[in-house]
């Protein structure tokens, strides 16, 4: 399988059904739809929800991919969108650029991100208790529910957030490291996968080799971030290029250099790969997909 070929068809049905989901808006909420479609149509990698339809392949007995998962992969993509945007505000990280082009709030103001950011939030669960799920055993749609709740909240996404914010400037050790990785990064990224499985069926062993898979794709992802806002331009990422060192953050190549964070990187992937050897040839996307992230130039 030709990964990148991959990656262009699923962006495309992940695309049509973010419009589909989302549409353009006149009247009363037009300024806010405006500023929520901002970002979330602005393109990007699209990891997420990608993750989230391979996994639902890997484990389907269909030919076809099960339509019942877009939805999930569409709620995932608005949080993650959602967490750029705030991520990006002045209280936080400061940034101008995100994809190639003005942050949310230099367009809309820091109160409109800050309510496009919460929309999409809040959109994102109305997407997975509505009724185009309906087609998902309710016992599994409340696990898939819980599950992304729990990796976009306190103890995930948010909570490793908070944590990297609190240790800009301070002395970190490898552990509290990782910890930020896997709690900012890791804890969605491994809820994209378990949610897409969970969405079409799966079995305890299936989940339990999927967990570990996306667990070490979101520390390779996050190693292989921290790599490149060390070593790539801003025009290549699409934001600003050496921000982790001018705010004092910890990263991977400040504990291993940069051939040490490589070899790391490249340990957590062949790990990803490791955990999918029950698998057959359905998982090749989740595969490539773990190769994708160890060689991707943003």
């Amino acid at each position: 399988m030709m990964i990148t070929n991959y990656l262009e068809s699923r962006g495309r049905l992940i695309e049509q059904a973010l419009l589909g989901a989302f549409p353009a808006a006149a009247g009363l909420f037009a300024q806010h739809i405006a500023a929520m479609r901002y970002s979330l149509l602005a393109g990007g990698k699209r990891i997420r929800p990608i993750l989230c339809l391979a996994a639902a392949e890997s484990v389907s007995t269909s030919a076809e991919l099960p339509t019942r998962v877009l939805p999930v992969a569409c709620a995932l993509e608005c949080i993650h969108t959602y967490s750029l945007i705030h991520d990006d505000l002045p209280a936080m990280d400061n940034d101008d650029l995100r994809r190639g082009r003005a942050t949310n709030h230099k367009v809309h103001g820091e109160a409109g991100a800050i309510l496009a950011g919460d929309g999409l939030l809040t959109f994102a669960f109305e997407l997975l208790a509505g009724e185009l799920l309906t087609e998902v055993d309710p016992a599994a749609r409340l696990r898939i529910i819980h599950l992304i709740a729990r990796a976009a909240g306190p103890f995930g996404m948010v909570g490793g957030q908070a944590l990297d914010i609190a240790h800009e400037g301070q002395p970190v050790t490898f552990e509290e490291l990782r910890a930020i990785h896997a709690h900012k990064t890791g804890a969605l990224l491994t809820a994209s996968v378990l949610a897409g499985a969970l969405a079409v069926g799966c079995d305890d062993a299936q989940l339990a080799a999927l967990t570990i898979y996306g667990e070490q794709l979101g520390l390779a992802f996050q190693i292989v971030d921290d790599l490149l806002n060390a070593t790539a331009t801003t025009e290549q990422l699409g934001k600003a290029a050496g921000s982790d060192a001018a705010r004092g953050k910890a990263t991977y190549p400040a504990f291993f250099g940069l051939d040490g964070t490589r070899a790391r990187a490249a340990e957590a992937v062949a790990a990803a790969r490791l955990a999918l050897r029950d698998f057959d040839d359905r998982a090749e996307a989740l595969r490539g997909l773990a190769d994708y992230v160890l060689t991707r130039a943003n």
